[in-house]
């Protein structure tokens, strides 16, 4: 209930206006039925504008921390995330790929549209990198298409540590469905799954024209995290 007053009346005509979104290839995503929308992730913005230009409710897996901050603060975006339909999903630990696939395939016998950002974080620096395979995982095993999907301008609009967005024109462009029941019964396979998940992540890139980068975004935002402790360390307090 709560989704539609937020898509519709609330937080929808308010992205819409500020952001202008230019939407292409709208009529790839299935009118009914599950499928995976799966793209790019440039901005925190990405998880309300998408929504915001769909006509179908989309559930996206969410990272754990949006709903286990401290204070008041934390219990609102708690409650907002959960109200606009994102499943809380822990990213550490072993288990944590298995139990965002779990939540994902829930979703997706539902009928329903699953979005996914096979990046697994935002991008740092606006570039695309390398997609884990859990996306192949879920497409597989629930036997349903996949429409890529690519945000344009969303970095620009608000870039990592800008809490609030620049009001500017952004372009959400969907791709073809692609098509994976040649793999059907393979989902345990590990190069089908990178196969799989390359695929999509090509799909991505051709529509965003980003630079890809063949590493997880991950690992890279440590090597720079690490190195920017290692020339800019902190200050002794006197």
């Amino acid at each position: 209930m709560f989704y539609n007053v937020l898509k519709h009346v609330l937080l929808g005509p308010l992205l819409r206006l500020a952001f202008r979104p230019r939407i292409e290839g709208l009529e790839h995503i299935p009118s009914s039925g599950a499928a995976i929308v799966a793209g790019n992730h440039l901005s925190f913005s990405d998880h309300f504008l998408l929504p915001a230009v769909l006509k179908r409710r989309i559930t996206f897996l969410a990272k754990a921390e949006y709903f286990t901050g401290p204070g008041i603060k934390g219990r609102l975006t708690a409650a907002f995330f959960r109200s606009a339909g994102q499943i809380p999903v822990d990213r550490s630990g072993k288990e944590a790929g298995q139990a965002a696939i779990r939540e994902g395939l829930g979703v997706l016998r539902r009928g329903e549209l699953l979005g996914i950002y096979p990046e697994g974080t935002r991008s740092h620096d606006g570039r695309l990198y390398k997609g884990k395979v859990g996306v192949a995982v879920m497409a597989l095993k629930a036997g349903v298409p996949v429409v890529p999907c690519a945000m344009i301008g969303t970095f620009e609009a608000q870039p990592p540590g800008q809490k609030i967005p620049d009001f500017r024109p952004v372009v959400i462009r969907f791709g073809k469905p692609l098509d994976f029941s040649r793999y059907a019964g393979l989902e345990n396979e590990k190069v089908v799954l990178r196969a799989v998940t390359d695929e999509i992540m090509y799909a991505v890139l051709t529509l965003s024209g980003q630079e890809y980068v063949d590493r997880y975004a991950a690992e890279v935002k440590a090597e720079v995290a690490a190195e920017n402790a290692r020339r800019f360390p902190r200050m002794p307090l006197s």
